[in-house]
């Protein structure tokens, strides 16, 4: 795959400065933004803007807003361009554009609330330095809500999808745990949340995909059209197209939820009974977490099951029968079924007034196979502290791996994997984030040495495409062919660094 180098600090931080006008095109000789007073004087080396719907930005005020991400542990990541579409067609001419002066370009997803938007990739992998970075907040409609399906372009939230489709009786199957991601980017990695057991990821429940190819060209791509654009841009972190459109299976929704917290010492019994609800299917949501004992000397687990119903609630003791006599400290919650999967925004506002929102955050995303999953999280026992968390948590559960069916959302090899999501929050003040980094290291070689795979999102320091195709498998020779057909330049979204 071709790539171009970085510009310097200076080179970009020079750029903004002599933005304050309104560009209008891009001087191949310099390789900065030209106003035109500038394009006047360069001859033709300057290749104009193409006309838009929306905006082009590239003021210091503008660049600013990109210039870091969620995870905040990295830094230069400054595009020279901000692209606020005000159309698909935007979209194509900018790629375009940015193949024919070799400038890169990536999506961001601009994910949150209120003016609390950012992009939610955790280690730079939405980055674009001196290049362009798409706003998807730009395309945020949800075009059409039907009986089994809704049709909405890549800024729309889940949040927005979901109460949307309630207003109609629908609410989406797949869901990511925080409502406020854009769709097009959690599309972009996988979306994953407690209903995977049953559903698979938020991926798997999407029909088709519009997306607007690195090669310039807008297409439509399903399970049965254009398969290999489908499955390459379906958790394939944005390598092969920008999504701008997706189909997403919706279900009839139920009123209410209710929600089993049962809370285990042992680890091996935690791991005996969550299976067995899982082989079971007796509840529609299934998570669970490692948390810190009441005296904060180690850890034990907590099992989540969540039965959803409307009208009658279901009888109780049959849903847990069977399962470890843990309910002497049982929680059982009745509640609205908005109010579960809208459970995080109080904590996210918990989050924000303790300061802890904006710190840097070393996340560890990983897939165990089941049979080793022991193994690992004793591992991790033995390896974390509550400092490791600080505000954070740490989850952990079961699914079925033949739930999800798209190619790139590579699974260990066994039916059975358990998420292992280490969400860090580091306590505000000087907390030791390379040293959280290099732990985040030591348990990912630990992980794959067992057989684990690890998810799109996290901090894991110096990945290599070697290990990257490692990651990939047998589905690399495939990722790889469809990054050249349909991103022959390689302009796409270079913050993921997949391929040499």
């Amino acid at each position: 795959m071709s790539s171009s180098n970085a510009p310097s600090r200076r080179r970009v931080l020079g750029g903004i400065a002599a933005t304050a006008a309104t560009v209008v095109g891009w001087n191949v000789a310099t390789q900065t933004w030209a106003t035109a007073a500038e394009a006047g004087s360069a001859g033709g080396r300057v290749t104009p803007v193409p006309p838009l719907d929306g905006t082009l930005r590239t003021s210091a005020a503008d660049l600013v807003q990109f210039s870091k991400d969620f995870g905040n542990l990295v830094t230069d990541i400054v595009p020279w361009a901000v692209l606020v579409p005000g159309s698909v067609n935007d979209i194509v001419k900018m790629v375009n554009f940015a193949r024919s002066n070799n400038l890169k370009i990536a999506a961001n997803g601009r994910s949150g609330t209120g003016d609390d938007l950012e992009s939610h990739s955790n280690y730079g992998q939405a980055a674009v330095p001196g290049g362009i970075s798409i706003d998807s907040r730009g395309l945020s409609k949800i075009v059409s809500i039907g009986s089994t399906t809704a049709v909405v372009e890549p800024g729309v939230t889940w949040a927005q999808l979901t109460d949307a489709a309630m207003a109609k009786g629908k609410t989406p199957p797949a869901m990511p745990d925080y409502m406020h991601l854009s769709i097009g980017g959690t599309l972009s990695v996988g979306g994953i949340g407690g209903t995977v057991g049953k559903y698979g990821l938020a991926v798997d429940t999407v029909e088709s995909i519009d997306v607007v190819t690195g090669a310039g060209q807008l297409v439509t791509a399903s399970a049965t059209v254009r398969p290999d654009l489908f499955n390459a841009a379906l958790v394939g972190g944005g390598q092969v197209g920008i999504i701008v459109r997706a189909t997403v299976k919706i279900a009839p929704v139920k009123e209410r939820i209710v929600v089993f917290s049962l809370v285990y010492d042992d680890i091996s019994a935690y791991l005996a009974d969550s299976e067995k609800v899982l082989a079971d299917g007796r509840f529609e949501v299934q998570a669970g977490e490692m948390l810190r004992t009441p005296d904060d000397t180690g850890w034990r687990f907590k099992l989540e099951l969540g039965a959803v119903y409307t009208g009658t609630a279901p009888a109780r003791d049959p849903l847990i029968a069977g399962l470890r006599d843990v309910r002497a400290e049982a929680v059982i919650d009745d509640m609205p079924f908005r109010d579960y999967i809208f459970r995080f925004d109080a904590y996210v506002d918990y989050l924000k007034e303790a300061d802890y929102w904006d710190q840097p955050k070393p996340w560890l995303s990983l897939f165990l196979p089941a049979s080793k999953a022991k193994q690992f999280l004793q591992l991790a026992q033995a390896e974390l502290t509550a400092n490791d968390l600080g505000g954070g948590f740490l989850l952990t559960y079961p699914y079925r791996t033949s739930k999800l069916k798209r190619p790139l959302g590579v699974q260990p090899n066994e039916s059975v994997a358990y998420l292992f999501d280490l969400l860090r929050f580091p306590h505000p003040g000087e907390p030791d984030i390379q040293g959280m980094l290099e732990q985040n290291r030591r348990l990912y070689d630990k992980a794959v040495a067992l057989g684990a795979k690890r998810y799109l999102v996290g901090a894991i320091p110096d990945m290599t495409p070697a290990e990257w195709k490692r990651h990939f498998g047998n589905r690399y020779a495939d990722f790889c062919n469809a990054k050249r057909r349909y991103d022959p330049a390689g302009i796409l979204t270079p913050g993921q660094g997949f391929f040499a």
